[in-house]
């Protein structure tokens, strides 16, 4: 559903965050990309979902070009940030169907939907108030509603686990797993290993802006944790440095 091919990018003055990277995302599959601060991770992930520009390679959602058609392919993904931007001055259930109308949900699914995920995150009594309101979790939760309603075929997260309380970050991962289930992909950075470790197919890793490792979840981790592994390889890095 979505591959990356070859994909650089270079900010100004020079650093390169992104170099010579390729990766893809099957349907049905979760992809956890894992990284130091810094690594590339977000990046990548900004140029996945057509909101960074790149100097060179080709991005594709279910086919369509990033670059080349950028409208048809985004129709077929959702990206959060690690810090979503919500429309304050809205109420939750306002922008809830702002997106809904984005993306020309009907009527009675959309409001099957929201109130199937906003029951599971315990935010429906909190759908009538200003955004503006929100703690950061309940920002969170409301974003991630958003991105559920759309039932898209590729869902791109930034460290999706930030400010959630575990029911929600529960309910998260058996929706990421359902969503999988109906032939959908999930590629999301983490720095939560352990959940990582336990929830993803396969994984990535990133080291200044070069992939070092991919592969089945089981056989990056082998007989160690996937703490341990991530760790040694950041110190052969060191040592090559």
């Amino acid at each position: 559903m979505l591959s990356i091919q070859r994909l650089c990018k270079e900010y100004p003055g020079g650093k390169k965050a992104v170099v010579d990277l390729s990766l893809e995302v099957m349907p049905g599959e979760i992809l956890g990309f894992i990284g130091h601060n810094g690594a590339g991770k977000t990046t990548t992930l900004r140029c996945a979902a057509g909101i960074l520009s790149f100097d060179s390679g080709e991005i594709t959602i279910g086919g369509k070009s990033i670059k080349k058609d950028p409208v048809e392919a985004k129709k077929q993904l959702a990206f959060l940030p690690d810090n979503p931007d919500i429309y304050e001055f809205m109420t939750g259930i306002q922008f809830l169907n702002f997106i809904a109308d984005l993306y020309e949900i009907p009527g009675q699914e959309r409001k099957e939907r929201i109130q199937k995920y906003a029951d599971a995150f315990e935010l429906t009594g909190s759908l009538g108030s200003r955004v503006g309101g929100y703690s950061h979790g309940m920002r969170q939760k409301l974003s991630l509603i958003s991105a559920f309603i759309r039932k898209p075929q590729v869902l791109i997260l930034d460290e999706p686990f930030v400010g959630l309380d575990p029911s929600a970050a529960y309910q998260m991962k058996e929706f990421l797993r359902e969503l999988c289930g109906e032939g959908g992909s999930v590629f999301f950075s983490t720095h939560v290993l352990e959940v990582a470790e336990k929830l993803c197919d396969r994984l990535a890793i990133i080291r200044e802006g070069k992939l070092i490792e991919v592969g089945r979840t089981e056989d990056v981790v082998g007989n160690n944790s996937l703490e341990e592994v991530f760790l040694t390889l950041e110190k052969e890095g060191e040592q090559e440095a």
